[in-house]
């Protein structure tokens, strides 16, 4: 089996596992019984790396239209390394800890009405950003892989070609990603 071949099989594999471990997580009933305070923090923690991958996102973009290829590297190279460790305490977290829900004041895992009906509408803009950035951070992982294999495998003008709207989705991603934690942090009980 040649190597663009096994990167294929890779990506797709990833492609795959990644949503679908993270769906698993967040929608099973079960967790893993982990009493620890600090994963609690893990969603701050979470918003600050995907604020540091935005930054990252956009140096990079300026690093290579200023034709500064290593630092571009760099940069990308970085934001991808944040996103492997994001995962990696998102899986975490969502493996010991029930998700929180936007709105329940008394944090009891219950939505009553006159909680509903404290945060009105602000729940349905909050669950707007939320179901777009679920499905874009789902959506965009191939494409960043693809992205990393065409740079890799020094494919530029396909790497070019996807990033054209791969790196718009991947910022999306991060920006929201720290929006959705800045609106459902007061409901965590840290």
């Amino acid at each position: 089996m040649n190597n663009k071949k096994m990167a294929m099989t890779v990506v797709a594999a990833l492609s795959i596992i990644v949503p679908a471990l993270v769906a698993v997580l967040i929608y099973s009933p079960y967790k893993i019984s982990a009493d620890y305070d600090w994963l609690r923090s893990i969603p701050a923690f979470n918003a600050t790396i995907n604020s540091m991958t935005a930054i990252l996102l956009i140096a990079g973009a300026v690093m290579v239209k200023k034709g500064n290829i290593q630092g571009h590297k760099i940069a990308m190279s970085s934001a991808l390394g944040l996103g492997v460790c994001f995962l990696l305490a998102y899986v975490l977290y969502h493996a010991t800890v029930e998700s929180v829900i936007f709105g329940d004041v008394n944090m009891d895992g219950v939505l009553d009405d006159q909680e509903a009906l404290s945060v009105g509408t602000m729940r349905s803009v909050y669950l707007t950003i939320l179901l777009s950035h679920i499905l874009l951070s789902a959506a965009v992982v191939p494409f960043v892989l693809l992205a990393f294999y065409f740079a890799i495998a020094q494919e530029f003008d396909r790497h070019k070609k996807i990033v054209k709207f791969t790196w718009p989705i991947w910022l999306y991603v991060s920006v929201t990603g720290v929006i959705v934690y800045l609106l459902a942090s007061p409901y965590y009980s840290v």
